[in-house]
């Protein structure tokens, strides 16, 4: 009997479909900034700055992580990459505040926000080219973590009062990516505009054929990454 060969046999793959683990991202994101910018115009000072520290640890970090895996999980490496960077950036900046409330400077820190403001602006570029709003909040986040490093390196006052000012404009922007992406979800169509472009726009749109058609190629599919 002639046997069929390893290059003939077919090969099976078994999807699991996951909720969407953007709003979860983006609201609990926006929380956090609240309590950086409640930090940077001093609201939150003495004692509460240990609390606010907490906070990020126990509350933001876990879901942001959360996100994270799930957004892998969904194949998506962008919002993955992403959504784990920022979960940890949330428990490392949280335990800081705990572990020295009363310092508002330190340059360990200060180097710390400055590379991943950097590390920030590839991933604002791939978002860029399909997922507009994605981009725009990577950008923002960019630009408040490069002025919290300045403040952390030794610029003066305002340059907090800024990225402070930036913080809250997160908070805003991530409470509408968050609702949007959760319509959306729940509506199984787009209401609230996220300006998807390019192969974001079609991933949404095409058939479902059309996009298992590359799916052999996908990172966890081949053989190597």
């Amino acid at each position: 009997m002639a046997s069929t060969s390893p290059q003939q046999s077919p090969g099976r793959i078994a999807l699991r479909p996951y909720g969407n683990p953007l709003p979860l991202g983006f609201f609990s994101f926006g929380i956090g900034m609240v309590l950086l910018a409640g930090i940077a115009f001093q609201w939150i000072h003495g004692p509460d700055v240990r609390v606010a520290g907490i906070l990020m640890a126990a509350f933001v970090f876990p879901l942001e992580l959360l996100a994270a895996i799930l957004a892998f999980l969904a194949r998506d490496t962008g919002a993955a990459g992403a959504l784990g960077l920022f979960a940890t950036s949330w428990v490392a900046l949280g335990l800081f505040h705990v572990v020295f409330p009363d310092e508002r400077t330190s340059f360990a820190v200060g180097l710390f926000l400055a590379a991943f403001a950097i590390t920030l602006i590839p991933l604002a570029i791939a978002a860029s080219l399909g997922k507009r709003l994605i981009a725009l909040v990577l950008s923002v986040s960019a630009i408040r973590a490069g002025l919290a490093a300045a403040l952390q390196l030794g610029a003066p006052y305002a340059v907090g009062v800024a990225g402070g000012v930036a913080a809250l404009l997160l908070f805003v922007l991530s409470l509408y990516a968050g609702t949007a992406f959760l319509i959306e979800d729940v509506r199984q169509r787009t209401v609230l505009p996220v300006f998807r472009g390019g192969s974001a726009r079609r991933a949404l749109d095409s058939e479902l054929a059309d996009q298992f058609r590359r799916l052999p190629q996908e990172p966890g599919v081949r053989q190597q990454l």
